[in-house]
């Protein structure tokens, strides 16, 4: 047999055509998607194409996409978490509550909350693999917890349902630098947990596509009785995902308390569906082993399109939630046929 016939032979060496490969990218279907959510508006809402509408809107995306992005690690690995949401508002209590009650740097109790955050992440991931319980039953369980902690120590500490004010604390002006300050460009104030964001992708896309650790996480989402068959560490690597996740809880809890000073222990409740939405609606796909970080952030920037078009079109805010169900129906049902046509040209 020839080269030429070898080359033949083996599928893996046959050459793909650069449409083909970019149809059977994941996140093609929610560009698609994006664009047609973004022409929509710039057609209905005479503000939007402005660059502070569009600064406005990537604010909101960014908030939605610094979770989306390790929800969406975690979906392709197969699993689910639906303590997201809680554990941005238990990061941001933890470091306020700790700042203020031992009189600390708040650099301290944003350290301290980057630990509390990661355990509680493992411990998820943890239960996960001990009980071999669904990752639904295990993470609901969180959330419930996390609800009633949130709630219950604020009260005990704090006497209210909100936390203490810590502006006038050291370290404050620093930490509201990183976590919540405006970066002004071109004229235009741009939030930098859009850079966090941004970050997020870049570093979550390198690891999927260029390590190991990537290789692991489509395994296990795929079939994680295989992937344990070859070699796969599947433990650690469902316990990594869920860290991934209090990771991101941590960013976005301190973006909250340094935003407003301030935390409501009632915050968060919800918002996990948003995360999971925003990962779908980028390709991820809800029995894991597919989908990509840029198509979480393409998710969230629909998301942020939708919520804040509505208001640049100066829609009745009672129709708010029909729109915004709408746009990202549609977002999604432009992503599953782009899919399928994608895997129809296989």
């Amino acid at each position: 047999m020839n080269a030429t016939q070898v080359k033949q032979a083996d599928e893996r060496l046959v050459q793909t055509s650069a449409l083909r490969k970019l149809l059977g990218r994941p996140e093609l279907g929610s560009v698609v998607g994006a664009i047609a959510v973004f022409v929509f508006f710039a057609f209905f809402a005479d503000s939007f194409l402005r660059a502070s509408s569009l600064s406005t809107v990537l604010y909101a995306a960014s908030t939605i996409g610094i979770m989306a992005v390790p929800v969406a690690l975690l979906m392709i690995g197969g699993e689910f978490d639906l303590s997201a949401g809680v554990m941005v508002t238990s990061s941001a209590l933890v470091s306020s509550m700790f700042s203020y009650q031992m009189t600390a740097n708040v650099w301290v109790g944003v350290g301290v909350s980057l630990l509390v955050t990661l355990a509680i992440g493992a411990f998820n991931g943890f239960m996960l693999t001990r009980t071999k319980l669904p990752s639904f039953i295990i993470t609901l369980g969180t959330f419930l917890m996390l609800t009633g902690l949130n709630l219950g120590f604020t009260k005990l500490i704090d006497g209210t349902v909100s936390t203490k004010s810590i502006a006038d604390m050291e370290g404050f002006p620093s930490a509201q630098d990183v976590f919540a300050s405006t970066i002004t460009i071109g004229g235009v104030g741009l939030k930098v947990t859009i850079l966090w964001w941004l970050a997020l992708v870049a570093v979550a896309s390198w690891i999927l596509l260029r390590t190991r650790v990537g290789n692991w996480i489509f395994a296990v989402g795929g079939n994680k009785d295989a992937a344990r068959a070859v070699g796969v560490p599947v433990t650690r690597t469902r316990i990594g995902l869920y860290m991934g996740v209090g990771f991101g809880a941590w960013i976005s809890g301190q973006h909250l308390l340094f935003s407003y000073d301030v935390v409501q222990s009632g915050e968060g409740v919800g918002n996990e569906l948003i995360y999971i939405i925003a990962a779908v609606i980028g390709g991820c796909l809800i029995t894991g082993g597919y989908g990509s970080a840029v198509g979480s952030a393409v998710g969230a920037f629909i998301f942020g399109m939708t919520s804040k078009g509505i208001v640049f079109a100066e829609w009745n805010p009672d129709w708010f939630k029909f729109f915004l169900g709408a746009m990202l129906l549609l977002a999604t049902l432009l992503n599953a046929w782009v899919r399928k046509r994608a895997e129809a040209t296989k």
